[in-house]
């Protein structure tokens, strides 16, 4: 398994997860010093620094792991930031590319990388890290929810292409968890990272393609609901035309 993002976090906890129970678990990340203590955490992580907002990074990581690794069967994208920005506030454009550029080209890049070799393993799959936000934006951090939006859609699509391949496309959309997503101390009122850990793992160990919790089942039940409505009314106007 591969944890984009894993120093720290969702990433590492999932890690941890997997890790304790026998996998073989890489984490990469931009912060040579939270790799260190991520692995100092936990012995058996195998760690790699990579910044997956640079196209040539992205694809040094997908050589080398699957060089290193070729029994590697899961890649996880959960390598994100959040910015509270203004749009009405200049700023430079790289610091609102970068943002994008983490959050959504590197999960489409790296997907697109490691098919080939995902789709020679017996059980592979690519878990896509969103949000709730991808559902129900927060007007504060515009690009963060814009790009979770875009990431979601994209999942829906790659695991409709990859139906018919052995590769499983997972989406885990957490509500706001207590992590230092955005900035120490943001994110304190959100749920505990042990509680949203215990309750997604076993849903991923039972097979569920889409796994969200608190807020963000909520938000995608809503999202859902509002779709199956502007349906029927198109096939009830459809029918009546």
């Amino acid at each position: 398994m591969l944890v984009t993002g894993g120093a720290s976090g969702i990433g590492l906890a999932l890690a941890a997860r997997f890790l304790h129970a026998g996998s073989t678990v890489i984490v990469c990340g931009r912060r040579e010093d939270k790799l260190r203590e991520a692995k100092a955490a936990h012995p058996g992580l195998r760690t790699r620094i990579c910044d997956v907002a640079g196209e040539a990074e992205r694809a040094a990581l997908a050589e080398w792991a699957t060089r290193e690794f070729p029994q590697l069967d899961v890649l996880v994208n959960n390598a994100g930031i959040q910015r509270r920005i203004q749009l009405a506030v200049e700023e430079p454009w790289r610091d609102t590319r970068q943002e994008i550029a983490i959050n959504l080209d590197a999960p489409v890049h790296l997907s697109r990388l490691f098919i080939p070799h995902l789709v020679k393993q017996a059980h592979p799959a690519i878990i896509n890290i969103t949000s709730g936000l991808a559902f129900a934006p927060l007007a504060g951090a515009p690009v963060y929810c814009a790009t979770n939006a875009a990431l979601h859609s994209f999942t829906l699509s790659l695991r409709h292409q990859l139906a018919a391949t052995p590769i499983q496309v997972i989406e885990i959309a957490p509500p706001a968890v207590d992590t230092d997503l955005g900035g120490p101390g943001l994110h304190t009122f959100g749920v505990p990272l042990d509680e949203f850990t215990n309750a997604v793992v076993p849903r991923l160990e039972n097979g569920d393609l889409e796994i969200a919790y608190g807020f963000s089942e909520q938000a995608s039940r809503a999202s859902r609901a509002e779709l199956d409505a502007m349906f029927k009314r198109m096939n009830e106007t459809a029918r009546t035309a």
